[in-house]
C-alpha cells in the first residue's frame, strides 16, 4: 500500500473513531450527569442541545483552524486534546456535579438549569474539539477541487457511521459492564491511541511527548477504582444498569432503594415490620375500594407494574397469605438488588423483567389487584398515564 492512500485511511479512521467517541460521550453524559439531576426529558433537551451547539462551534472552529494550519500534525494533537479532555470528564465532574446541584435545588430550578449549567461546564472543551476532526480530516483530503463533495460525503458518512457504532457499544456494553467512569476512560484511550498511531507517523519525538496523556487517564481510573459514584452516609451498595443509576442505604435497621438523583424512595425493607410507614402501605387497602361487602378471601391475586424491591408483594403476602403475585420490573439490576438486598425471596411472587404496558398488552390473565407504582419522582412514564394503558 502506498504512503498517500495509507495516509488517507488513517485519516478516515480518525473520522471514525471521532464520530464514535462524540456520540459515546453524549450518552455518557445522561449517566454521569443522572444521580444528580436524574434522566428526564429536561435533562436530555439540556444534554443534546448543548452537544449539539458545542459540535456546531467545532465544525466552525475545525474548519478554520484547518485552512490556517492544513497538517496532520495539527489534526492528531487536537483529536489528543479532545481525547484526554474526555478522560478527565468523570475525575473533575464531582465537584461541579454536587455544587450545581446542591445550589439550583434550593431555588427549585434543577430541572432544567442544573443539567444545562453542568453540561454548559463540562463538555464545552472536549465536546468542541472532537467537532473539529471531521472537517480537518476533509480539509487535509482535499486534494482537488472537483474532488471536494465526494471527500465530504465520504467523510461524514464514515463519521456518521462511527457515531453508530459508538451508540450502540456505549450503551449497551460499557456502560452496563464498566460503569459511566470507565466509559469515558475507554472512549478517551481509543482516539487518543489513533491520535498517537498518526501524529508518530507525521512527527515522532512530539509524538512521545503526549505519552502523558494516556497515562495520566489510567493513572485516575486505577486511583478511582472502588469509590463510590455518590457518597452517602449508610450507603451499602451501589451499581450501574443500562436505565439507571441504582443506590441502597441502611439507616435505622431499614433499608432504602434510590434511583438516579435519588429525591424519591423506591423501595423500603424493614425486617420483621408488616408495614412500612409510607405510602407502600396504602396499597394493601386497594382491595376495599370494592364495594362492600368484600372480605379477605376475596384478594386472590396482584399485579405489580414498577416492582423495584418488591416492597408492595412483600405487604401483599404479609397481609393476605402466598396469593399469586406478579411483579413487572424494567430493570434486571433493581430485580438483582431487591433478591439481595430487600428480601425479595417469597415463593409466590413472579417476576417478570420487562415493561409494564407490553406485559399486559401480551397477557391475557385475571387479576383481583393491578397496582402502579412505577411514577418515580420528579417524572413519570408518560406511556403508562394513558387511557389506553388503564
Amino acid at each position: 500500500m502506498d504512503s498517500s492512500r495509507s495516509y488517507a485511511l488513517f485519516l478516515y479512521l480518525t473520522a471514525f473513531i471521532g464520530g464514535a467517541v462524540s456520540l459515546g460521550v453524549e450518552l455518557a453524559a445522561s449517566r454521569l450527569l443522572a444521580p444528580f439531576f436524574g434522566d428526564a426529558l429536561p435533562v436530555w433537551a439540556a444534554i443534546i442541545g448543548l452537544i449539539l451547539l458545542y459540535l456546531t462551534a467545532g465544525y466552525f472552529l475545525g474548519g478554520r483552524w484547518a485552512d490556517r494550519s492544513p497538517r496532520a500534525a495539527t489534526l492528531y494533537q487536537v483529536a489528543l486534546w479532545g481525547a484526554f479532555a474526555v478522560g478527565l470528564l468523570p475525575f473533575v465532574s464531582r465537584p461541579i456535579l454536587w455544587l450545581t446541584a446542591r445550589g439550583l435545588f434550593r431555588l427549585q430550578l434543577s430541572a432544567v438549569l442544573g443539567p444545562f449549567a453542568a453540561v454548559l461546564l463540562l463538555f464545552a472543551l472536549p465536546v468542541t474539539l472532537l467537532g473539529c476532526l471531521s472537517p480537518f480530516v476533509i480539509r487535509l483530503l482535499m486534494a482537488r477541487v472537483e474532488r471536494a463533495g465526494a471527500v465530504a460525503g465520504q467523510v461524514y458518512g464514515i463519521s456518521t457511521v462511527g457515531s453508530l457504532l459508538g451508540t450502540l457499544i456505549t450503551v449497551f456494553v460499557l456502560v452496563p459492564a464498566l460503569g459511566t467512569r470507565l466509559t469515558f476512560v475507554v472512549l478517551s484511550l481509543a482516539l487518543q491511541a489513533i491520535a498517537l498511531v498518526g501524529l508518530e507517523k507525521e512527527q515522532p519525538r512530539r509524538a512521545a511527548l503526549y505519552l502523558w496523556m494516556p497515562l495520566l487517564v489510567l493513572v485516575l481510573a486505577l486511583g478511582g477504582r472502588g469509590r463510590p459514584v455518590k457518597p452517602q452516609e449508610g450507603a451499602i451498595y451501589e451499581t450501574e444498569s443500562a436505565y439507571n443509576y441504582i443506590q441502597v442505604v441502611e439507616r435505622g435497621g431499614c433499608r432504602y432503594l434510590f434511583l438516579n438523583e435519588g429525591m424519591g424512595i423506591q423501595s423500603v425493607y424493614c425486617p420483621g415490620a408488616r408495614r412500612v410507614g409510607g405510602t407502600w402501605d396504602f396499597f394493601a387497602i386497594a382491595p376495599f375500594f370494592n364495594p362492600p361487602p368484600f372480605l379477605l378471601p376475596e384478594v386472590r391475586s396482584l399485579a405489580m407494574v414498577g416492582l423495584a424491591g418488591g416492597t408492595i408483594p412483600k405487604l401483599y403476602t404479609s397481609f393476605f397469605g402466598p396469593i399469586p403475585i406478579d411483579g413487572v420490573e424494567l430493570d434486571p439490576e433493581i430485580v438483582a438488588a431487591g433478591r439481595e438486598f430487600f428480601g425479595m425471596t417469597e415463593p409466590n411472587l413472579r417476576v417478570i423483567v420487562g415493561d409494564g404496558r407490553a406485559f399486559f398488552a401480551r397477557s391475557d390473565r385475571q387479576y383481583t389487584v393491578v397496582a402502579v407504582d412505577a411514577y418515580r419522582l420528579p417524572y413519570i412514564p408518560w406511556h403508562l398515564t394513558t387511557v389506553e394503558f388503564f
